[in-house]
């Protein structure tokens, strides 16, 4: 009961009022998280330099503890665990954090929500699990792969990815608060700053996978293998779906009903994860790898969906569920012949850009927010299984890669090893995956002018609640719209109604729809790439600031682009050599960060990388091939 009572108390501090800052955290708080981090860096700092001294022995000692009990190296078994928790807690804090923003608004700053704790805390032992396995891979090189930083200074490629992902998001934290000053809140997940965050821990997991590939590919064995089945299941299931929630965090904006991008996008990613991390699971894991990482993946979304939507009373995530897709690449790998594995995931990705993607669309009338419908075709299908196909062939090259040239966890019947023309072929696939994006992210203002809408009170009182009749003008102009509803979010919870058409361009809620407080009810409306919004109510808001959108008993309004309205926090005045630098500045980070997963990759398929000259002296510079 007292835990309920906590939760439900960090809930309520984190509501908006309507005074919380809308660009960046204040000064305070900035200085107090930055002093925070710097302090837990240097102890850190300060940990790692007496391992590598031998003036402090905990390190080693959590080491020592560590191979005992997994027969794994210190430099794989610590790192491994750490960033399994880690990852977790970012993840849950992601996932409260979404669900937070969408039924409270925005807070006061960064150390006004509790949900950023989780995160920061998750990101940072991210970093720290990289650093760690750096730290306990010794003097000598711990293996064939192992990347030469230094002096005697070795580095695990997992661990050097991990390290390079947990940096990477964590700097999205100051960014994303400079980002906010110079253009106000973007209250979406699909930021630059919040894609930075997102996308960092989601690649680490693939650094994880790594770097125990690197261990038993050192030991020629397995050791975990001879355990009791399910405890090694289990761990491994929880390694390869880890990967597969990663790929999937992208859909959350879809996975709460909140989306702020065109429809055609939730088939498209999910397309893009079950290619990819199916298809790379499976190589990994060998046969049964992809229902393992189906099972992975529900026991961690299940627990997400339980935790926020249960425990912490906030709206509900909901989730994809890829079994079909899995089935349909366990069938392609059973008969692999001696094909490429870039060519068998791109088979695999064939049937789930087909069979796998109705079986997605059947699932959304199931289970998710926002049902797919009949006019998401031809499109859905088209750009589904172009994803689904790229999406298997790159990852059918992160899988025979991440196996190492050794085989140790490819099964034979998986094809041969990757020649130079499967990485040509993945790379185009990543590039048809980027265009595919591209195509999907322009949003146009066409679609109706505007509506006639008529409000009848269910509830009078300080919470008021109404029932709408919305008349499209001109009546014509919806012809079997993606996407039509009204949004009601950030007045203390979320409502999603889809609208019932009782005649040709007339619609009527179907559940009471909030007008009060906090509340932002919209008319949401997509038309081909057209995604444009009407505000039934929405409240004064001092800091923006913005005047308050009345509920009247009737009304004609305008349609507007709907990130106008979602988004009225971001500033309106920005310069466009401003906003460009910013956009470039984001992207050059991130594509480095791509360049160097992209060559740890296939550092790691080649097996081996080349030692440093003899009779260097210093402190050389990595060593990059």
């Amino acid at each position: 009961m007292e835990t309920i009572d906590l939760i439900n108390a960090l809930g309520y501090i984190a509501q908006a009022t309507g005074e919380e800052p809308a660009g960046g955290a204040a000064i305070g708080e900035a200085i107090g998280a930055t002093a925070g981090a710097l302090v837990a860096t240097a102890l850190i700092a300060v940990l790692v330099a007496g391992h590598r001294s031998g003036r402090l022995t905990a390190l080693a000692r959590l080491g020592s503890f560590a191979e005992r009990h997994t027969g794994l190296p210190a430099w794989a078994s610590v790192p491994s665990l750490l960033m399994g928790v880690s990852l977790l807690t970012a993840v849950l804090g992601m996932y409260w954090d979404i669900a937070l923003h969408i039924d409270n608004g925005r807070d006061a700053g960064p150390l006004a929500n509790p949900a950023h704790y989780l995160i920061l805390i998750g990101l940072y032992g991210v970093l720290v699990a990289g650093v760690f396995s750096i730290a306990l891979a010794g003097r000598e090189r711990p293996t064939k792969t192992a990347v030469h930083l230094g002096g005697d200074w070795w580095a695990p490629v997992g661990g050097l990815m991990m390290a390079a992902c947990g940096a990477f998001a964590l700097t999205g934290f100051p960014l994303d608060d400079m980002w906010h000053r110079l253009f106000g809140q973007d209250v979406t997940l699909w930021g630059p700053t919040h894609l930075m965050l997102i996308g960092g821990a989601s690649l680490a997991t693939l650094g994880g996978m790594v770097l125990m590939g690197e261990a038993i590919t050192s030991l020629g064995r397995d050791p975990e293998r001879g355990e009791t089945p399910w405890v090694y299941n289990l761990r491994r299931a929880l390694l390869v779906g880890g990967f597969l929630v990663a790929l999937s965090t992208f859909q959350a904006e879809f996975d709460f009903g909140v989306p702020q991008f065109r429809a055609v996008f939730h088939p498209l990613l999910i397309m893009l994860a079950a290619g990819v991390g199916l298809v790379a699971t499976r190589l990994y894991c060998g046969p049964g790898g992809a229902l393992l990482a189906v099972g992975g993946y529900v026991a961690i979304r299940g627990f997400l969906a339980i935790t926020v939507g249960g425990v912490f009373g906030q709206t509900l995530p909901h989730f994809p569920l890829y079994l079909v897709e899995a089935l349909l690449v366990e069938a392609v790998f059973a008969r692999a012949g001696g094909r490429s594995p870039v060519v068998n995931g791109a088979i695999a990705g064939a049937l789930i850009g087909t069979v796998g993607l109705a079986a997605e669309w059947a699932w959304s009338h199931v289970w998710m927010p926002i049902p797919w419908n009949d006019s998401l075709l031809p499109e859905a299908a088209v750009a589904g299984f172009c994803t689904a196909v790229a999406g298997g062939a790159v990852g059918g090259f992160i899988g025979a890669s991440i196996t190492g040239r050794s085989g140790v966890l490819l099964s034979r019947e998986d094809g041969r090893r990757l020649a130079r023309p499967d990485r040509l072929a993945a790379l185009g696939a990543g590039l048809v995956l980027m265009a595919a994006i591209a195509w999907a992210l322009p949003m146009s203002e066409a679609g109706p002018e505007r509506a006639q809408v008529t409000l009848r009170d269910i509830d009078r009182g300080s919470e008021r609640t109404v029932a709408a009749t919305i008349r499209i003008e001109p009546r014509d102009a919806l012809v079997d719209p993606e996407l039509i509803n009204v949004t009601g979010w950030q007045g203390g919870g979320s409502v999603l109604d889809r609208l019932e058409e009782v005649a040709p361009g007339v619609y009527r809620t179907t559940e009471p729809i909030p007008v009060y407080g906090g509340w932002k009810s919209t008319l949401r409306v997509q038309q081909g790439d057209g995604l444009i919004s009407l505000p039934l109510f929405m409240p004064r808001d001092e800091a923006i600031p913005a005047k308050e959108v009345p509920a009247a008993a009737s009304f004609t309004r305008d349609f507007r682009p709907d990130v106008e309205v979602l988004q009225r926090e971001r500033k309106q005045d920005v310069s466009g050599a401003l906003t460009l630098t910013a956009y470039l500045t984001v992207l050059s980070i991130a594509l480095a960060l791509i360049a160097l997963i992209s060559w740890s990759l296939i550092r790691v398929d080649r097996g081996e990388g080349r030692a440093p000259r003899a009779g260097r002296t210093g402190r050389p510079r990595a060593e990059l091939v």
